[in-house]
C-alpha cells in the first residue's frame, strides 16, 4: 500500500471501515468485498482516509470509476493514497 513503516489499522476500524462501505449497487458491493477480502488486513490509517474519500463518492460514480468509464477525478492526482485505492479497485474486476 503506502510506507512500509506506517502502522495497519486495528479489526475494530476495519469493521467500521465494512460498514460504511456498504452500497447500493450490488456490483460495488461484490468489487469492494473483493477488495478487502484481498488488502483489508493490510490497510493502513492513509489507506482509510482514501477509502473515505472514494465512499464519499455515489453508487453510479463509484462504478464508473471502477469500470473506467470516466476519468478518475483531477483533484485526486495529488493523493496518493486514494490513486493507489482506486487502481486496486479497477484490478479486480
Amino acid at each position: 500500500m503506502t510506507q512500509h513503516n506506517i502502522k495497519n489499522i486495528d479489526p475494530r476500524t476495519l469493521s467500521k471501515l465494512k460498514w460504511r462501505a456498504r452500497r447500493g449497487l450490488l456490483e460495488n458491493d461484490l468489487i469492494i468485498s473483493k477488495f478487502f477480502t484481498q488488502y483489508g488486513l493490510n490497510l493502513t490509517h492513509q489507506d482509510a482516509l482514501a477509502l473515505e474519500i472514494i465512499f464519499d463518492l455515489s453508487d453510479n460514480d463509484l462504478l464508473d470509476l471502477i469500470l473506467k468509464k470516466i476519468p478518475i477525478p483531477i483533484e485526486w492526482n495529488n493523493n496518493a493514497e486514494v490513486l493507489d485505492i482506486m487502481h486496486k479497485l479497477q484490478e479486480i474486476v
